[in-house]
Formats: structure tokens, sequence, C-alpha cells
């Protein structure tokens, strides 16, 4: 591969509140250091079918403070095969595009360091995930924004599960990885948190009505990670119906709510941060990492880091939020 001229941009998989300010970033940094830009549309099916526009600055006015992404987003199938990946690359010679920036979760950057070390193409990833389960950076884009809308909807329901004597089960997106209804369920005073990476641990539905539903509470509000292992919210109140039947229990199934919304300035600086980032780490010849955030300073993590390796809770949150709940 020869000098970059051009940068494509591509965001993929599931949205995040705050990849607009991120496509914006990427566009106006790689123009400001004298690349041309195309801005991919649909993610790797678009660059497939060559579903391709060539950005100026004003392609990304007045985009900062929009959810979603202007560039749309799909999960491709056919990328997933080497005759898709070949299409991909052919799109890419005839449009000229040199290197690209990728935003997205885990499956993305998966997708794109394949396609990288396949076709020798640098590639460089932000990572766009409300999940906040990438390895490698204190938090993703998207993430600030997606706790936000939880403890907005958390404390709304409080106030009819304490008039109601209610006990609440409040299911929230996550997938495998407990970050968004850990930190929510301390952010909104939620007496208890189920998450995946507390599973190996003792039953903790029992550990919770035995510790946490005291006489004195007469409302209780529990955040539950999604979680296609075991059911998510529904299976846990079903469980109650079922084991402590004295309890009125309702469940609350927050779904896409969570994606949508105007990003929070967290999520705004990050994503404008690891947009400039990522030019720069093209200027420096850096090619299949992702751009993430350590202790506030900028840092490169090999691909095969990001999405491989396991991001680990901070387990002393556990501590926090039994301590608060009592």
């Amino acid at each position: 591969m020869g000098t970059i001229k051009c940068i494509g941009i591509l965001t993929s998989g599931g949205d995040a509140p705050g990849m607009n300010a991120a496509i914006r970033a990427v566009t106006r940094s790689a123009i400001y250091n004298g690349f041309r830009v195309k801005g991919i549309y649909r993610g790797y099916e678009g660059l497939i079918t060559g579903e391709i526009k060539e950005f100026q600055t004003q392609n990304v006015s007045n985009i900062i403070q929009q959810g979603g992404t202007i560039l749309k987003t799909a999960r491709s199938k056919e990328f997933e095969t080497p005759e898709g990946r070949k299409k991909a690359f052919e799109t890419m010679q005839k449009e000229g595009i040199d290197a690209l920036v990728v935003i997205g979760g885990d499956g993305s950057l998966t997708g794109a360091r394949i396609f990288g070390e396949e076709f020798n193409i640098p590639c460089v990833g932000l990572p766009g995930t409300i999940d906040n389960d990438l390895f490698g950076t204190d938090t993703t884009i998207g993430y600030d924004t997606a706790m936000n809308t939880i403890i907005e909807c958390v404390d709304k329901i409080r106030d009819t599960a304490t008039s109601h004597d209610r006990l609440f089960f409040v299911e929230v997106m996550g997938r495998d990885a407990g970050f968004l209804a850990l930190n929510s369920a301390i952010a909104s005073g939620a007496e208890a948190a189920i998450i995946p990476e507390d599973r190996t641990d003792a039953d903790q539905l029992e550990e919770f009505i035995n510790r946490g539903f005291r006489k004195t509470k007469k409302s209780s509000i529990v955040i539950v990670a999604e979680s296609p292992k075991d059911g998510g919210a529904m299976h846990y109140a079903e469980r109650v119906k079922n084991e402590y039947p004295q309890y009125d229990v309702r469940v609350t199934i927050l779904g896409h709510i969570q994606r949508g919304g105007r990003p929070s300035a967290h999520d705004r600086i990050l994503a404008s941060r690891l947009g400039c980032a990522a030019i720069e780490a093209l200027m420096e010849g850096q090619r299949n990492v992702m751009i993430g955030i350590q202790n506030d300073k900028i840092v490169y993590v090999p691909f095969t880091k990001a999405v491989k390796n396991d991001k680990p809770i901070d387990r002393s949150l556990i501590r926090v939020l039994d301590e608060l709940s009592i």
C-alpha cells in the first residue's frame, strides 16, 4: 500500500449516540491534514455495494448533536465471507480509498482486522458501542449517553414503584457485559444489579431477597443485564412470582430507547478526541489498531486485544452497591 490520499469512514453494528460526532471529527481532521474523505453508507454492506459519497466539511455540519449515525449502519452477512470481502476491496480500489476508519463494536472491529490483514489495508477502529465492553479503553462512544437515559427512566419507574409497594425488575442492554447495569444501579439508587460477571457466585436473586427486601423497604428496583443465557428480567420476575408470591412484581424492558437520544457532552468530547486521533494514527503508519482512552490519554490498542480480551468489571463497584442499598 502506498501513501494514503483518501480515507473511507463507516459505522457498523449497533448504533450508539456520539457516532455522528466521531464521523464529523474524522472527516474534518482528515480534510485539515490534506486527505480526501469518503463516507461509506450502511457499514460493510455499503462497501460491498458501493454506497459511497465524497465528503466535504459541510457534509458533517450540524450533526454533532444528533443521535444515531448519518452514515446508517447494517450487519453484513456477505462481508463475513471471503467473496464478500473481495467485493468490498474491489469497491475500495475503484473509489480510490486507501485506508479505512471503522466506528463500531467488537463485531465491526473483528471485520476490520480480518479485512485489513487479508488485503493489506490500513484500518483504524473507534470504539462505538453503548455496552462499554471493548478491552483497552476506559469508556466507549455512546456508553455515557445510554447510562443517562437509563437513569432517567429508572427515576420515573421509582415514582410508581413507591406509590404501589412494588418490586421492579428493569432490564438494560449490555449483552454479556454488566457495565451499564451495575453503574446505572449505583447512579439510580437501585437495590441490586444482576450482572453476567457475577453469575458464577451465589444465587444473586436469593441473596437480594434475603438481604435487600426488608420490611422497611416497601419498593425495590433491581437492574438486570439482558442476557440470552438466562432470559433476563422476565426470568427473575417469574422466579419471584413462584418462590416469593408475597411480592407484587413488575418488569420493564428498556430496549432500544437506550440507543437513542442526543449524545451527552462526555460522548461528544470523547468521539471528537478519538476521531482526531484516528487520523493521527494513520499518519503515523498505524494499522489494525483501535483508538482508546485510558486515564484520559489516547492509546492505540491492537484489534486482537480489543476484541479477544474480556474487559474486567471493577468488582469494588459491586461492594459499593451492596453497602449503599441497605
